[in-house]
């Protein structure tokens, strides 16, 4: 009896020392900007107003080339969220596996799987204080790996620490139409729920590769004032935070799951669709990492697939062997980062094959079947971004010219080389230039490509089967028709 109650006592004692000992990790928030550049105040963007972000990147880091590794959310945050690219574990393909029996390869788990295994509670936001803060997005292409969050619920956390907590914003979507019907058109748009009419069609400049025209400027417009709602309701969520007494124990950490929301953006691997903000604040009350410093600014190279290995480390979870990424924030840094590489593959019921990498300076982006660019038919594309059907008319009456009318061509150079210090727009293709150093960037980074490729086993040289597809051509057809010009092309 006295034996089995000394056990007892150990036993307790040894949940508790456990406890206590999980109770030093830091608690970390993940803020998702959803289809999000670097459009925000302090990353100087005009016609915006960010001041929640802006403090925050005063309080914090800053980083400035930072890029997903897919324009596109699904793909990308499948990458993320396991930490290897989702061309080498057949993610690559845009909300594929939804309804089969895979399962990611072996070794390879959830990040949350591996923070809840030494003692993290962890959510998905979706209310606070009964509001909706978050749009408990998931959107990944695995859907077999069990249970993946405690709950939806902010009021959860302070009770439950330490805790990993994600919060998807809802704002940087166009949202046009209702979220569970994709049919009925929204009254309220979610960009203005907030009032915020920084940006109006008179004062914003539009990429010039869009046609200067009241749609493009009103669409733009839309835009940008729906990054200022976002910042409102990131403001009442680091607000409650502090409030809750939880901010000095909490690392914060804002980043995009991908680019902007625009019809050159999302889809394609140009900047506009791979180069999202993060900020990164530490907490009072646990040492900061030695390369941290408040209010600084890097322009390191880093890949959102590096997001995964760096945030189990700020848990005290070392890098899990053959993990694709580095820790590029630390005192267990990897190697420096020289390039950043993205791919897009299928997206809906579009089929297409791209790949991107990304330097300091330059940008090379490989078109596998150039054929297949901006005019190729996506149906959710052509019925809810209103500039591409728009683009579709304008050229078809030749009152196009310049960098939109190049967009609208029918066929991409299979090799881009862009100085994105040069030309921010990606607009003028060096790859065939003769200067030597574009020469010399093009063979290195296409020397990178491949190699990259090989070592990480690029799935996207196996096309998906025909079966596989035909039910996404008409789900996307159910949801948003399918154009008059693409049926009179087709069935001519």
């Amino acid at each position: 009896m006295k034996f089995s109650l000394v056990v007892f006592v150990l036993i307790l004692c040894g949940c508790k020392s456990a406890q206590k000992e999980s109770l030093t990790r830091p608690n970390i928030l993940w803020i998702v900007g959803e289809n999000l550049k670097l459009d925000l105040g302090c990353y100087d963007a005009k016609n915006v107003k960010t001041p929640v972000l802006d403090k925050l990147a005063e309080e914090g880091m800053r980083y400035t080339k930072v890029f997903s590794t897919a324009p596109v959310c699904a793909t990308s945050r499948s990458a993320f969220f396991v930490g290897m690219y989702q061309t080498t574990s057949d993610t690559h393909n845009m909300r594929s596996h939804r309804e089969d029996d895979y399962r990611l390869p072996e070794g390879v788990k959830p990040i949350t799987h591996r923070l809840k295994d030494v003692g993290y509670f962890t959510a998905n936001i979706q209310t606070m204080n009964g509001e909706e803060v978050g749009s408990g997005k998931l959107d990944l292409n695995f859907v077999n790996e069990g249970k993946l969050y405690d709950t939806g619920e902010w009021e959860e956390l302070k009770d439950n620490q330490p805790f990993f907590a994600q919060l998807n914003t809802l704002e940087a979507e166009y949202d046009i139409y209702d979220r569970n019907t994709w049919q009925q058109p929204r009254v309220e748009w979610k960009g203005e729920r907030h009032h915020e009419k920084i940006a109006t069609p008179e004062n914003v400049t539009p990429p010039p590769y869009y046609p200067d025209h009241p749609v493009v400027r009103q669409e733009w417009a839309r835009y940008l004032n729906s990054v200022s709602g976002m910042d409102k309701t990131i403001g009442k969520v680091i607000r409650q935070l502090e409030d809750d007494g939880l901010a000095d124990d909490t690392i914060v950490i804002f980043f995009g799951d991908n680019g902007r929301i625009e019809p050159r953006g999302i889809h394609w691997c140009y900047d506009s669709g791979i180069h999202v903000p993060m900020i990164i604040r530490w907490p009072k009350n646990f040492p900061a990492p030695k390369n941290y410093k408040t209010g600084r600014v890097s322009g390191e190279v880093v890949s959102l697939i590096d997001m995964t290995p760096t945030t189990l480390s700020f848990a005290g979870i070392d890098r899990p062997k053959g993990m694709d990424g580095r820790i590029f924030l630390g005192d267990k840094l990897g190697p420096k980062r020289k390039y950043a590489f993205s791919a897009r593959d299928r997206v809906d019921e579009t089929f297409n094959r791209v790949r991107s990498v990304r330097g300091e300076r330059y940008h090379y982006i490989r078109n596998y079947y150039p054929d297949s660019h901006f005019t190729s038919l996506n149906r959710y594309k052509e019925k809810c971004f209103l500039i591409k059907p728009l683009m579709r008319k304008m050229m078809n009456e030749g009152k196009l010219s310049g960098a939109p009318a190049a967009l609208m061509e029918d066929r991409v150079a299979p090799e881009q080389l862009f100085d994105t210090e040069n030309d921010p727009h990606e607009i003028n293709n060096l790859a065939n230039s003769n200067k030597p150093e574009h020469r010399e960037a093009l063979i290195r980074m296409r020397t990178a490509l491949e190699v990259w490729e090989v070592e990480t086993q690029d799935q996207g040289v196996f096309p998906e089967a025909e079966e596989i597809v035909q039910p996404f051509e008409k789900e996307m057809h159910d949801w948003f028709g399918t154009p008059e010009w693409y049926s009179k092309q087709f069935f001519k």
